[in-house]
């Protein structure tokens, strides 16, 4: 039986099963190998983002991407993944890596027994790396029995996934295979390894190393790395969290739900998240700071931070009185446009600076001040509460996206300052060899609370957000540095709660929203594999109440 199959506005008869990658030679359109060239290293069929090495089973339309579109930047980031899993297992076949964090422009990995000689290894496996490329295999997408798969990972060693199938337990199980090699992962794989020709290891600290991929600033170079080293000791911090709870993967935490312990899971990883909040305001304390300035990305969950940061600072002894930056928005009709034309919110000339900067010089110089308070739905400015003053025993809170950009912080004298980075930092991995987004895990969060709190479909959400992580990147992640304390505010039961939530929403959108639609259904991928745990689990004081709603400090 033939099906009929769109593309580049022609249509085209093709046998059931035949592949992407056919239907692009029948159509005659441009492959090369070179990177360089922008290949095509996917596609979207039926608006779902598919491998090439994908085969139609039903009659679909078909938009290729190509390696420097945004989709196609994703595909490349995940198949450089699985090509130094291939050669890690190929060089090193007894020993376990695992994937860790994104770190700037890369991936951290490490395998769990350490390395005696990082260098050495990585030079071994960057070898091989290379052969892999210039041997242009090809990478199948394929289905396989769910026993076939399992018996194959737990044979392999690579007991994480066995758990996370076990969760699931489908008749069958997508996987990627080239040679004798085998893996899951839930965005697409390139069909050969010749085009993965642009990245470099190297050793990252005493025994881990960072896999470097090109950006979409400089797509067809790699750009020396920065190291973020508050950064990577906040991982470090929370990989010790997980073996704290006894939970690092997906399947674990999937685990302690069937068993019943989530109850307790939950309590002790507020626990956590407790301890660290009071030792950062011991922290403040100690330095007799009077101005805590509180930056983080979207999502992060800045305001219940600071709430609760004022109650840590309360049982000090000390006064606090909270701002958020938010009360010093312009108003729409006048705020500057971003490159749509639309109205940029995210930007720091979107608030009144000057303004706040004078309400600050003019409280430290011991004056009375009236601080604003925005409305968002009049689109006014108001100055509802009474005057507030600076006395010795006086902390400032100060949140907000561009809470850490100079121009916020330098009207406050240094010695007064403390300045917190906070994001929601997901330590979680599905398995060994795919990680849990930290971008995606704030995506998630914003979708459920967007619906709940602003009446924002999940279309809405999505359509936004790559603007929001493109001004993130230009306005929040450059300052991030600056801190004296970095905080995650990522849960490691989260997902578990806000699956429920985000998931009947991502399913509502359809085909027909375009690219938002590939978003939804990469999302429902891998939350899919997620066991729900109740939200009635989850303290009132909790970060995640913020978005799940119900919290202590809803205003």
């Amino acid at each position: 039986m033939n099906l009929s199959v769109s593309f580049e506005g022609r249509n085209y008869e093709v046998e059931r099963y035949t592949s992407v990658e056919e239907l692009m030679k029948l159509a005659k359109y441009e492959v090369s190998p070179d990177y360089n060239d922008n290949p095509p290293v996917g596609a979207f069929v039926n608006g779902e983002a598919r491998p090439l090495s994908y085969r139609f089973s039903s009659s679909s339309s078909v938009v290729p991407v190509r390696v420097f579109d945004p989709m196609g930047r994703r595909i490349y980031r995940h198949s450089l993944s699985f090509l130094l899993f291939y050669a890690a297992k190929l060089v090193f076949p007894d020993r376990r890596l695992v994937i860790g964090h994104s770190l700037g422009s890369s991936f951290y990995f490490r395998f769990d027994d350490g390395s005696r000689d990082i260098d050495a290894d990585v030079c071994v496996i960057e070898e091989k790396m290379r052969e892999l490329v210039s041997m242009k295999l090809s990478i199948e997408f394929c289905s396989v029995p769910f026993k076939e798969a399992i018996n194959f990972f737990r044979n392999n060693g690579n007991r994480t996934t066995v758990m996370l199938l076990a969760c699931i337990n489908t008749p069958d199980v997508n996987v990627y295979k080239t040679g004798d090699y085998c893996d899951i992962a839930y965005e697409p794989i390139v069909s050969n390894t010749s085009v993965l020709s642009l990245w470099k290891l190297a050793p990252y600290g005493s025994d881990g190393m960072i896999l470097q991929y090109p950006v979409s600033s400089a797509i067809t170079e790699i750009k020396p790395f920065k190291d973020n080293p508050l950064l990577f000791s906040v991982f470090e911090e929370n990989k010790q969290w997980g073996k704290i709870l006894g939970v690092r993967c997906v399947g674990e935490m999937n685990e302690v739900v069937f068993q019943n312990r989530a109850k307790q899971f939950v309590r002790h990883a507020e626990a956590l998240h407790r301890r660290k909040l009071a030792q950062v305001a011991d922290s403040v304390f100690e330095r007799d700071a009077h101005a805590v300035f509180i930056a983080g990305p979207s999502s992060s969950g800045k305001t219940t931070f600071a709430k609760r940061l004022c109650e840590q600072l309360a049982l000090l002894g000390k006064h606090t009185i909270r701002i958020s930056l938010d009360d010093y928005y312009l108003p729409r009709k006048v705020l500057p446009k971003n490159a749509k034309g639309e109205p940029d919110y995210e930007c720091l000339e979107a608030l009144r600076v000057e303004q706040f900067r004078k309400n600050m010089k003019d409280i430290f110089d011991g004056k009375q001040v009236c601080l604003p308070k925005w409305s968002f739905s009049k689109q006014e400015q108001s100055f509802p509460d009474p005057p507030v003053s600076f006395t010795e025993n006086t902390v400032f809170v100060i949140e907000g996206i561009h809470g850490l950009n100079p121009q916020i912080t330098s009207c406050v004298n240094p010695k007064y300052v403390f300045k917190v980075y906070i994001s929601a930092l997901t330590q979680l991995n599905l398995d060994d060899h795919n990680r849990v987004s930290t971008t995606d895990n704030r995506l998630i969060r914003r979708i459920v609370r967007d619906l709940r709190e602003r009446g924002a479909s999940v279309v809405d959400t999505l359509s936004m957000w790559d603007d929001v992580t493109a001004a993130e990147s230009k306005n929040i992640f450059i300052h991030q540095n600056n801190a004296d304390v970095m905080v995650n505010s990522a849960l490691d039961y989260e997902l578990g709660v806000l699956a429920p939530y985000a998931s009947p929403v991502l399913k509502s959108v359809s085909a027909e929203t375009g690219r938002v639609y590939a978003t939804a259904r990469r999302l429902l991928a891998f939350l899919e594999n997620v066991y729900e745990i109740p939200a009635e689990l989850v303290p009132a004081d909790s970060a995640l109440r913020e978005f799940i709603g119900q919290s202590d400090y809803s205003d």
